[in-house]
C-alpha cells in the first residue's frame, strides 16, 4: 500500500472537525492553495475546532486500528470507489471566495494583485531613490555622476570643434 493510500485511509477515519483542522494546517500559507484554507478555516470553526497540532502519521493509531480491509477501495481505480465519501462544500449561505488572497480558485493571480504588488515595488523604489540622494554619499555619488556628464560633454565640443576646424582648413586648400 501506498503512502498516500495509507494517508487517504487516515484522514478518512477522523471525524470531520479533526479532518477540517488538519486541512486548514496543511494548506495555510500556500497561495494555491487560499480557497480550500478558508473552507476549512470556517468549517473547523463551525464544528468545533480540533487541537492545534494533529499528528496524523500511522504512529500515532495502533496496528489494529486500521488494516487492509478498511483501506481496499481507497486506490482512486475505477470501480474501486472513493477513499473519502465526499468533497466537502461551503454552506448555501457561506460566499465562495473568488479572488481571495489575491489568486482565483483556480490558483492564478489576479489582476488587481499584480497591479497591487507593481505599484508597491515601484514605490519603494522610488523612495530607496529618494533616501539614498538625501544622504551624503548619495550625494557624492550623484556629484560625481554630474562633473563626469560634464567633462564629457566638454571633450566632445573640443572634438567636434577640432574636427569642423581641419575640415574647413581642408576645404581652403582644395579651392
Amino acid at each position: 500500500m501506498s503512502d498516500a493510500q495509507e494517508l487517504a485511509a487516515l484522514l478518512a477515519q477522523l471525524p470531520d472537525a479533526e479532518l477540517a483542522a488538519v486541512v486548514e494546517v496543511a494548506t495555510d500559507g500556500r497561495a494555491g492553495l487560499a480557497a480550500l484554507h478558508a473552507v476549512a478555516q470556517s468549517l473547523a470553526a463551525t464544528l468545533g475546532h480540533a487541537p492545534d497540532v494533529i499528528d496524523v502519521t500511522p504512529d500515532t493509531l495502533p496496528v489494529e486500528s486500521y488494516s487492509q480491509s478498511q483501506t481496499a477501495g481507497v486506490s482512486g481505480q475505477v470501480g474501486g470507489g472513493p477513499g473519502v465519501a465526499g468533497v466537502p462544500v461551503p454552506p448555501a449561505g457561506m460566499p465562495s471566495a473568488p479572488g481571495l488572497g489575491g489568486y482565483t480558485n483556480s490558483g492564478v493571480p489576479t489582476f488587481e494583485s499584480v497591479r497591487d504588488k507593481v505599484e508597491q515595488r515601484y514605490g519603494t523604489s522610488q523612495g530607496m531613490g529618494e533616501l539614498d540622494r538625501q544622504t551624503p554619499v548619495g550625494r557624492s555619488v550623484e556629484e560625481q555622476w554630474d562633473a563626469r556628464a560634464k567633462a564629457a560633454r566638454e571633450r566632445l565640443d573640443q572634438i567636434r570643434k577640432s574636427m569642423h576646424g581641419k575640415g574647413s582648413e581642408q576645404g581652403n586648400d582644395s579651392e
